[in-house]
C-alpha cells in the first residue's frame, strides 16, 4: 500500500503526528485509524465476495486485479496462445532500421551484398561519388528531376 514512501518520508510523517496529535494522545489516533484501514479491509473483501457469488460458479477463480489493464496485458503475453514470444524473438529491429536506412541511402544491404551483388555505392565504401555531374550518372535507374512537380 505504501510501497513508494521512503524512510526519510516515514520519519517526517512520525514528527508530524507527534508536532500534531501530542504524544499523550498520538496512540489513541493510530488504533482509530488502524481501525477504520481494518473496516475497509472486510468491507472491500465482502463486496468482492458478493460480487463472485452473483456472477456465478464460472467466475469463482476471477481476481479483480485482472481488470488492471498492465495485469491483464503481463497474463496475455505470459500465456502466449497466439506465439507472440516467436514474432518477438524473430524480429530483429537494429537490422530491419539498417536496411530502411541502406535503402534510403542507395546502398546495398549487408545481406544483398554478400550474395553477389555489387553496386557502385558498395564498391565504393558506401560512399557516393559527388564530383559526377547529374548527366553522367545513368539516368535509367530514375526518372529525370522535374523542378515544377515539386
Amino acid at each position: 500500500m505504501f510501497n513508494d514512501i521512503g524512510p526519510l518520508e516515514l520519519v517526517t510523517l512520525v514528527v508530524l503526528a507527534v508536532l500534531v496529535f501530542g504524544p499523550d494522545k498520538l496512540p489513541k489516533v493510530i488504533q482509530d485509524v488502524t481501525r477504520t484501514i481494518r473496516k475497509i479491509r472486510e468491507f472491500s473483501e465482502s463486496a468482492k465476495q458478493d460480487i463472485r457469488e452473483e456472477l456465478g460458479p464460472e467466475f469463482k477463480d476471477f481476481e479483480f486485479e485482472d481488470l488492471n489493464p498492465k495485469t491483464f496485458i503481463r497474463k496475455q503475453l505470459d500465456n502466449d496462445e497466439l506465439g507472440l514470444k516467436e514474432i518477438r524473438n524473430g524480429f530483429d529491429l537494429k537490422k530491419e532500421m539498417a536496411e530502411v536506412t541502406d535503402a534510403v541511402h542507395g546502398r546495398e544491404s549487408e545481406a544483398s551484398s554478400s550474395s553477389g551483388a555489387t553496386g557502385s555505392a558498395a564498391s565504393s565504401g558506401g560512399r557516393v561519388d559527388m564530383s559526377k555531374k547529374p548527366e553522367d550518372t545513368d539516368r535509367g535507374d530514375r526518372p529525370p528531376f522535374d523542378a515544377d512537380a515539386t
